[in-house]
């Protein structure tokens, strides 16, 4: 599979780079990790400020995340469910 760009290059998901997850291009910054930070109530600007990103990046981030809310939420979830069943063994239901 070849990979593919989006939003004009800023953003590319390519299966070999942290598993197909949608990646800032040329810096393996994930888009989750932008949405999961501005979520966190960090804004645009502070982003850059932790990571080695440009704020054109980030704004390009947070507009693939709105246009893939779905995608995007789900592998957090699951990332998150992955990291109860590694801690507790098994997946816990509330």
């Amino acid at each position: 599979m070849l990979a593919t760009e989006t939003l004009e290059g800023l953003i590319v998901k390519n299966p070999r780079i942290h598993a197909g997850r949608p990646v800032l291009a040329g810096t393996g910054t994930t888009v989750r990790t932008i949405a999961i930070m501005y979520k966190q109530g960090y804004s645009p600007e502070e982003i850059t400020g932790e990571l080695p990103v440009t704020l054109a990046q980030v704004y390009g981030a947070l507009t693939y995340y709105h246009l893939h809310t779905a995608e995007i939420e789900a592998d957090i979830l699951a990332d998150s469910e992955n990291s109860l069943i590694t801690t507790f063994g098994k997946p816990i239901h509330g």
